[in-house]
């Protein structure tokens, strides 16, 4: 039947062409006009999807918090100022990274592992509270541009802190339970939030845009919080395992000569993750995975003395340091004994490390300095 129907088709092109051109000239012809109508009408959908997500974000905020929606109208205009102002010199976030060729980051927004200052700061202070109540953007919504996609969210996920901070402070009275009411919002929400950043990981741009840095810092805010941490874990646990792999893909499979900036930020997002002892375990399986994965190709091409992937074999330390920096934090906290980090992979990890690490240490001792370092690291945690 389908063979058919391609005979027909083909016929009635050839029978419909107009003067002048050839059949195959017709068909890309008729081709790119049914492919610019179904971008068209992909756009339109977009769009339409975006308004219905923005008026569900104004609803639950709505919901939860009535007066804090009511404040907030009356402070869009000087909002929209204030975001202008922000767009060109951001202070309320980490800086951003700067490209100056050599420095891969900012050291005083970021410590060695990267944690953002910010978190530094006091969350309870109720007079920050009122001034972020000003400074924060008004919901303004429509998928014509990427940075758009990512900025919406982070406005929504920025209102929903914010409502958080205020009624901790007493001066807003919120109502929570709303969130588990309207799981579609939140949900979509960190989803497009996560979606956005992975987009702008891919393709980094010196320096990173300023929505970028704020982005990660909603995210982390959001996840760390300790009311907000629940509903968000608990109904996006598994786009955030997901958000977890492609940012390990990102530094493994980075190809490009000009690369270890555009890397460091992303390993700097992910030591970051790893700070949340909800997510640790998991991204420490993940990176075990993913340098024992390596650790075990490597070791087939040199026995075979075949040709490995260079690049993959430089971006493979940077996992190694974020994977041991998590485990000394690790190893360093009190509850030791109660934590099992690594679960099955760390057993995958450390059944024939010493062959492994015996037949490349000539070859690449580096690389088998640090498989022994995380052995190590695993081993201390278990005689504990």
């Amino acid at each position: 039947y389908l063979k058919i129907s391609k005979l027909a088709l083909a016929f009635a092109i050839i029978h419909s062409k107009p003067s002048g051109k050839s059949s195959k000239e017709y068909t890309e012809y008729l081709a790119r006009t049914v492919s610019e109508q179904d971008f068209g009408w992909k756009w339109k959908v977009e769009v339409l999807e975006a308004e219905v997500l923005r008026l569900r974000q104004e609803l639950l905020l709505n919901r939860i918090s009535p007066r804090f929606c009511l404040e907030n109208r009356k402070q869009d205009t000087s909002a929209e100022t204030l975001l202008g102002q922000e767009s060109i010199n951001p202070t309320s976030y980490s800086s951003q990274l700067e490209d100056s060729g050599c420095d891969v980051c900012n050291d005083s927004a970021f410590d060695s592992l990267g944690i953002a200052s910010d978190f530094h700061q006091s969350e309870h202070n109720v007079n920050t509270s009122k001034h972020w109540l000003e400074r924060v953007p008004p919901l303004n919504l429509c998928h014509t541009s990427k940075e758009q996609s990512l900025t919406a969210p982070v406005h929504f996920l920025q209102r929903l802190l914010e409502i958080r901070k205020l009624s901790e402070g007493g001066i807003l009275q919120a109502d929570f339970s709303e969130l588990e009411n309207d799981s579609f919002t939140i949900c979509n929400s960190v989803s497009q939030l996560l979606d956005g950043l992975t987009f702008f990981y891919n393709s980094p741009k010196f320096p990173a845009p300023s929505f970028l840095t704020e982005g990660v810092c909603v995210f982390l805010s959001l996840i760390t919080d300790s009311k907000l941490s629940n509903h968000v874990l608990k109904k996006c646990f598994k786009k955030i395992e997901e958000f977890k792999k492609n940012l390990i893909q990102i530094i493994l499979r980075n190809r490009s000569v000009n690369r270890f900036q555009a890397l460091h930020s992303v390993s700097q997002t992910l030591g970051l993750l790893g700070r949340n002892n909800i997510l640790r375990n998991s991204l420490i399986s993940l990176l075990l995975s993913g340098v024992r994965q390596f650790a075990e190709q490597l070791l087939q091409a040199h026995q075979v003395q075949s040709v490995y992937d260079i690049a993959q074999y430089e971006n493979i330390f940077l996992l190694c340091m974020i994977l041991e920096q998590l485990l000394q934090n690790e190893t360093e906290e009190s509850n030791i004994s109660s934590s099992d980090y690594g679960g099955e992979e760390k057993i995958k990890f450390l059944k024939n490390l010493d062959q492994v690490i015996l037949h490349l240490s000539d070859e690449f001792p580096l690389f088998s300095l640090y498989l022994w370092r995380v052995s190590v690291l695993l081993n201390s945690g278990q005689m504990q």
